[in-house]
């Protein structure tokens, strides 16, 4: 039995945590893709490159499904304290299939202390909450001193995107052919956050890589970023990755930027040459 567990449905890039917390487990609970007749199972062992080479070979929608609260539930096993993060319930059913989980468990073992949080987000902001939840834990808080400490911290963090493509957006009825079509012969970048509802928001249309890289960081800036840290999860943008970086830190020099590459859900969504970016506002 371990004192803590870290549950995280894969709109979290993370596939394992790196500094662990002592006595601390993270379980990722994986999303489902299906594409035409194919089924793919967002866990470590996924092909993500073999997924992005049906979809855009596939004319067909493809869509995405949350993990059934059965998933949930033997996630939670075997630890005293449980802490789930799921991607934003204003586009996924999973932070209500975690919560249908938690109230039949609860009910079994009410020894066990369960805490949701709806990130009202995903990709890169998730793994920056997941991240923080884990420091917070190998700081030594108790549960309910970490649950006040994670509430707000999430009210000082954000999520940026900028997609290259949306073919999957339009064939999911997203997205208007129109704008998709302009989106691919004008090559623009839609730069976009999430709402405080969860939901995603477009902020600028930009033209060209280079501007979307100036138009990314002048979004961060104007949500409040003062230099705190940023987690990128991208598709195969190592380009863009190189300069943001190099962007942030010319302005604050001691800033901390991870890069992690998508998880299939996020690949998926976010496409080639895509990024979900989490960051602090308001950081001390």
């Amino acid at each position: 039995m371990k004192k803590w567990k870290i549950v995280a449905d894969s709109g979290c890039d993370y596939r394992q945590l790196n500094n662990l917390a002592p006595d601390t487990e993270f379980v990722s609970v994986p999303l489902t893709i299906q594409i035409g007749a194919d089924t793919f199972v967002d866990q470590a062992d996924l092909d993500i490159d073999k997924m992005m080479e049906v979809m855009y070979a596939s004319s067909e929608a493809a869509s995405s499904a949350c993990p059934s609260p059965q998933a949930y539930q033997t996630a939670f096993e075997g630890a005293e304290n449980v802490v789930v993060i799921t991607l934003t319930g204003g586009l996924s059913g999973s932070f209500n299939a975690a919560r249908v989980a938690r109230d039949m468990f609860v009910e079994e073992h009410p020894e066990v202390n369960i805490h949701l949080i709806d990130s009202l987000s995903a990709g890169g902001e998730m793994d920056l909450i997941v991240d923080e939840i884990n420091r917070l834990i190998s700081a030594g808080l108790e549960f309910d001193e970490l649950v006040q400490a994670i509430t707000a911290y999430q009210e000082n963090s954000k999520l940026l995107f900028v997609l290259a493509k949306v073919d999957n957006l339009v064939k999911n009825g997203r997205l208007s052919k129109l704008l998709g079509t302009v989106v691919g012969l004008l090559n623009i970048r839609m730069v976009g956050e999430a709402s405080s509802e969860g939901k995603l928001e477009l902020l600028q249309k930009a033209r060209g890589h280079k501007k979307s890289v100036t138009a990314a960081f002048d979004e961060m800036k104007k949500a409040g970023y003062k230099g705190g840290r940023i987690v990128m999860a991208h598709r195969n943008n190592a380009k863009f990755f190189q300069q943001f970086s190099d962007l942030v830190k010319a302005e604050f020099a001691s800033a901390i930027i991870e890069e992690v590459p998508t998880s299939g859900l996020c690949s998926f969504y976010a496409e080639e040459g895509g990024l979900l970016m989490g960051y602090e506002i308001n950081s001390k």
